[in-house]
């Protein structure tokens, strides 16, 4: 197999939650050794599951902090380490990690690694090409937010992106979850690689710093524009665009199917006439122009809905699409699993755990690129709490044995979490019924043969 582009490079991994983490996972990926760190009495709340995910066959285990889903898809293929940060002898070896180490990731706030003597200045002492990524909600500086807590369950407001989002008339809304998060993720991605570049070609390293606020504006490039230039704020348009007509998304054949399609100039109006079978729509002067479609926008609308409702989503699609009318349909998490496409690029990676861990294998999300020289794969499933404590600590710090036993002893080190309780297990049908999930079935194994 060709060797991996991070293959070589250590990663100390310190954070927490989504945003950080995934970008972890997808350096593995990516060939990097990442070893998550976590306090034995601070384990990542992705492991408890309940908002973070869910348990296998919805069972907690004897090991529930092992187990939740979300954990397991964004902390593949790591190498795990406990050490309590907040004890001096903690510290001192991960000083010790650093001095070994290429990339050093935390998502603290601002003064939690200043106060613990472990920020780029210091990090610099201990190796001066070290490579820093600190990802916070506000970034680090003199700015007066720069010591705020945040979490991307709020930053889409700093960053502009609810005022955009939602639908006429209504409250500005998220855009799922924590979209921000995975913002993130990716900029982290691709700041390393910049930065792991310019040490390659100068030696020297580098702090990243992202705040979480502004990684969400580079989507927002034309509001912004437009409020500059022509003092526009924009609003909450729904499915709707400010130029294309038609466009949203449209019911289709069965119980809330639904599929989306874009209109963007004359010649693909005509063409979605033709496929109505309403040619005396494309003569009509009340949508004769992309302007006149637009202004009667919600005509259209009831046009549509009343002519998609009667076909299946993907037959609709591929129609649409062989007429050069930009659609697809809206898949369900059912459908992501089954839908050619997804399987033809390889999408969705089956991962196998180790039989201790009575994870069996399981489909995790791989990557949204390939590379057509190294094909990249999920290289583990993600550790189990302190797993590597023994490997790391005495065969790559070279402690001795008795030394290991003592930090055990004081609970420097752990592999079983000293807090933290499972979250909730909600019956699947429960979780239907109350709008949790969308749609249980319990034969999933069977027909996803695992």
């Amino acid at each position: 197999m060709s060797q991996l582009p991070l293959e070589g490079i250590r990663v100390l991994d310190s954070t927490y939650v989504f945003a950080l983490p995934y970008a972890g996972g997808q350096l593995a990926d990516l060939g990097a050794e990442v070893i998550k760190i976590e306090g034995p009495g601070r384990p990542d709340v992705t492991r408890t599951g309940g908002y973070a995910g869910t348990f296998p066959e919805n069972e907690w285990g004897e090991d529930w902090w092992n187990r939740p889903s979300t954990f397991s898809l964004i902390n593949r293929g790591k190498r795990s380490l406990t050490l309590d940060m907040t004890n001096p002898k903690g510290r001192d070896f991960f000083r010790q990690l650093v001095a070994v180490s290429d990339v050093v990731m935390e998502n603290f706030t601002p003064r939690v690694m200043r106060g613990w003597e472990l920020d780029y200045p210091n990090l610099r002492k201990i190796r001066p090409d070290i490579i820093l990524v600190s990802n916070t909600g506000y970034g680090h500086g003199n700015g007066p937010y720069s010591s705020y807590p945040a979490q991307a369950t709020t930053q889409e407001a700093t960053h502009g992106h609810c005022w955009v989002t939602g639908y006429p008339g209504d409250a500005p809304s998220k855009a799922g979850a924590s979209f921000v998060d995975f913002l993130s993720t990716w900029t982290a991605v691709f700041a390393i690689g910049a930065a792991l570049r310019y040490r390659h070609q100068t030696g020297q390293g580098q702090w990243v710093d992202i705040g979480m606020y502004q990684t969400g504006v580079m989507f927002l490039s034309e509001y912004l524009m437009d409020a500059a230039v022509n003092g526009r704020e924009g609003g909450r348009i729904g499915n709707q665009h400010p130029y294309r007509a038609p466009q949203g998304c449209y019911p289709a054949q069965g119980h809330d199917q639904w599929i989306t399609l874009s209109v963007w100039d004359d010649a693909q109006w005509q063409a979605l006439c033709r496929l109505m079978g309403r040619d005396d729509l494309a003569q009509d002067p009340r949508f004769a122009t992309a302007l006149a479609r637009r202004r009667r926008h919600n005509e259209l609308d009831e046009l549509l809905r009343a002519w998609t409702a009667g076909f299946d989503k993907y037959d609709l699609m591929h129609r649409l699409q062989g007429a050069g009318i930009p659609a697809g349909p809206v898949l369900t998490g059912r459908d992501v699993h089954f839908d050619p496409h997804y399987q033809a690029r390889g999408f969705l990676e089956r991962v196998s755990y180790p039989p201790e861990r009575q994870m069996g294998t399981r489909i995790f999300m791989g990557r949204p690129y390939k590379l057509s020289e190294t094909p990249l794969q999920i290289r583990s499933p993600a550790p189990a709490f302190g797993q590597d404590n023994g490997p790391l600590l005495q065969d790559l710090l070279g402690m001795d044995q008795a030394s290991y036993q003592q930090l055990v002893q004081d609970g420097i080190i752990a592999t079983t979490p000293t807090s933290g309780e499972p979250g909730p297990i909600t019956p699947p049908q429960r979780a239907v019924e109350t709008g949790a999930i969308g749609e249980w079935d319990p034969h999933y194994r069977e027909k996803l043969d695992l």
